[in-house]
C-alpha cells in the first residue's frame, strides 16, 4: 500500500498571468512540481504525470523528481482541460493502492510538508472527504461573512470547512466515489464552484444574502441548483476543509493566497532553479 495516489495534470500554455515567469511555463511548471515534492515529505506516492501535448523537457522534469517506481507518464495529445480532469477521475477512482487520492494542476506552489499535512489532518479527523491546500482569496469576499464555517486546531494551524475551492484538491477514495458523478459534470460543462457548492451546502444555498450579493454569485447560484439539484436534494453533505494559514496558492497573480509574504518563496524558488540551471 502507498500513501498517496496523485494524478497531476499539466500542458505546456500559460494561462492568464503568473506571478512568475509570465511567459515561461517551463520554469513556472518546474518551481511549481519542486515545492509539490517538497511538500510530499516522507509519504509514498504513486504520481502519474498527465502531459497535455507537452514537449519531451517535461517529461524530464517529472523523471527527475520522482523515480520510476513511483512515476508513471501519461502522453497526451493536446486533450483538453475537460478530458484531463476526467482522466484524473478515472484513474485515481480505479486505484486501489491507496485509501486518500490527490488531484493536482500545474499551477500551484506549495510550502514545504504541505500535502504531508495535509494526509496527517485526514487521516486524524473521521469527519474529513476533501480537503484543499488553499486558503482561497475568494473566501474573504464581504458576502462569505454570512456562511457559516466549522473550525479545528491541528498541527500547529486552524483548519476551517470551506464551501468551494478549485479542481487542486486531496480527498478519501470513499468520498470520491460517492460523489464521483457530481464530479463528472465538469466534463459537460459544469464548473469547479457550483460542483463544490453542490456537495459542501444544503440549507446554505438559502442563504441569500450570500449568494444573491451580486451577479458573479447568482450566476453561479443557478448553475449549482441547474447541475446538482439530485445531489442538493438526495444526497449527503460532505466537508471540504481549508488551512488557516494556507499551504499552498494558486499562481494567478491575483488569486495569491493571504498571508503569506510568497514574492519571498518565489524568488527562493527563482534562485535555486538558477543555481541548478548553471550546472
Amino acid at each position: 500500500m502507498i500513501d498517496l495516489a496523485i494524478a497531476y495534470r499539466i500542458y505546456p500554455g500559460v494561462s492568464k498571468t503568473p506571478a512568475v515567469f509570465t511567459k515561461d511555463k517551463f520554469n513556472l511548471s518546474a518551481i511549481c512540481l519542486h515545492s509539490f515534492k517538497e511538500a510530499l515529505g516522507n509519504l509514498r506516492v504513486k504520481i502519474w504525470a498527465l502531459l497535455d501535448d507537452c514537449p519531451d523537457e517535461y517529461e524530464d522534469l517529472f523523471r527527475s523528481h520522482f523515480g520510476e517506481d513511483e512515476l508513471e507518464i501519461v502522453h497526451l495529445g493536446r486533450v483538453g482541460n475537460l478530458s484531463t480532469f476526467s482522466l484524473q477521475l478515472d484513474l485515481l477512482t480505479r486505484n486501489t493502492d491507496a485509501e486518500l487520492v490527490y488531484f493536482a494542476e500545474d499551477d500551484y506552489f506549495y510550502l514545504p510538508d504541505a500535502i504531508d499535512n495535509m494526509v496527517a489532518f485526514t487521516r486524524a479527523n473521521s469527519d474529513v472527504d476533501f480537503v484543499t491546500p488553499y486558503d482561497h482569496p475568494d473566501t474573504y469576499n464581504e458576502s462569505s461573512r454570512y456562511e457559516k464555517h466549522r473550525l479545528r486546531v491541528f498541527g500547529g494551524r486552524h483548519w476551517r470547512t470551506a464551501t468551494s475551492t478549485c479542481l487542486t484538491f486531496l480527498a478519501s477514495r470513499r468520498s470520491l466515489l460517492s460523489a464521483e458523478s457530481i464530479f463528472r459534470t465538469y466534463c459537460r460543462g459544469n464548473m469547479d464552484c457550483p460542483i463544490w457548492l453542490s456537495l459542501t451546502q444544503k440549507a446554505g444555498l438559502g442563504d441569500l444574502r450570500v449568494h444573491w450579493h451580486d451577479t458573479f454569485r447568482f450566476k453561479t447560484w443557478i448553475k449549482t441548483w441547474r447541475w446538482g439539484l439530485s445531489q442538493i436534494l438526495f444526497g449527503r453533505s460532505y466537508r471540504l476543509w481549508s488551512p488557516l494559514p494556507t499551504l499552498a496558492t494558486h499562481m494567478e497573480s491575483t488569486c495569491l493566497s493571504p498571508a503569506i509574504d510568497w514574492n519571498a518563496h518565489f524568488e527562493q524558488a527563482t534562485s535555486r532553479l538558477e543555481a541548478l540551471n548553471r550546472r
